[in-house]
């Protein structure tokens, strides 16, 4: 098949605009996870957003951060962050319409476990192009650790000991009775369900930073993943385009698209497993 030229100009111009938009997150990210680190332990101020969850200081300083430098980054971009939501893209686009780009923002994933000294949290920052993830950063500051990808490269993992990046690839484990699954289950018939996962598969975890366990199903640190609800647009934007990209089957609870910038509130649900084992998993947490 012959492709245009004006078309291979454009994809051309979209692979290196990706890149530059990676790089542009990791550093970003990087430096939120500073301002993290600063004041691990050492919170001032912890408010009570709901009956089990809690904002800081922490997280609002590393939202503002992360929006200052979009701003200065691509100012016309639209912005939909955890905690001061939606902000709209150039010309009064709503930011969850799906429309243009938008960069999709949690400054703390892990605000429970950050509050109490739990070293398991992250930075999550995420472009969205036209309703689909192009860019996804998890930053955890705690381990040093950046997890990358672009929607046409590979997904790579960054630490001291490859400053540069190093691919990464979902689980390869043979059998599922091996696995160990990052599981959050809720709703119907939910202890059924979950006996049925643990009899399946070694062990079963849940971490209390979605964005960071959906990331470690990217280098098999996860098995696999599997949360029924309770997951907003910014838990899965970045994370679920890593997995997807290190070869994890992704989809919703249901099995449909995983995302849906439209979908308000914390509702949405993940399956994400190597694709061998993502129907089989699928089945058994419905």
């Amino acid at each position: 098949m012959t492709v245009a030229a004006g078309s291979e100009a454009t994809a051309a111009e979209a692979v290196t605009s990706w890149a530059a938009d990676r790089a542009f997150a990791v550093e970003t990210a990087h430096r939120a996870g500073e301002v993290l680190l600063d004041r691990y332990e050492r919170l001032e101020r912890i408010h009570h957003k709901s009956a089990k969850d809690v904002v800081t200081e922490a997280d609002h300083l590393s939202e503002e951060l992360i929006i200052a430098a979009i701003r200065a980054h691509s100012p016309g971009d639209g912005i939909l962050a955890e905690e001061s939501g939606a902000h709209a893209v150039a010309g009064g686009v709503a930011a969850t319409a799906g429309k243009g780009r938008v960069w999709v923002v949690d400054p703390l994933d892990g605000t429970v476990n950050y509050a109490n000294g739990i070293p398991f949290f992250c930075v999550s920052i995420a472009l969205v192009v036209d309703g689909r993830p192009v860019v996804g950063v998890i930053r955890d500051p705690a381990r040093d650790e950046t997890f990358a990808a672009d929607a046409l490269g590979e997904a790579v993992l960054i630490d001291q000991d490859e400053p540069a990046g190093r691919g990464i690839e979902a689980s390869s484990k043979e059998a599922l009775s091996d696995f160990v699954v990052a599981l959050a289950l809720a709703g119907r018939s939910v202890a059924t369900r979950v006996r049925r996962v643990r009899k399946a598969v070694r062990v079963s975890r849940n971490m209390g930073a979605a964005a960071l366990e959906l990331a470690y199903v990217g280098n098999g640190r996860f098995d696999a993943l599997l949360q029924s609800a309770g997951l907003s647009s910014w838990d899965i934007a970045a994370a679920g385009l890593i997995a997807e990209r290190a070869g994890a089957t992704i989809t919703d609870a249901s099995g449909g698209p995983w995302f849906d910038l439209s979908r308000a509130g914390n509702v949405n649900g993940i399956v994400a497993a190597p694709p061998r084992f993502h129907g089989e998993l699928l089945a058994l947490s419905r």
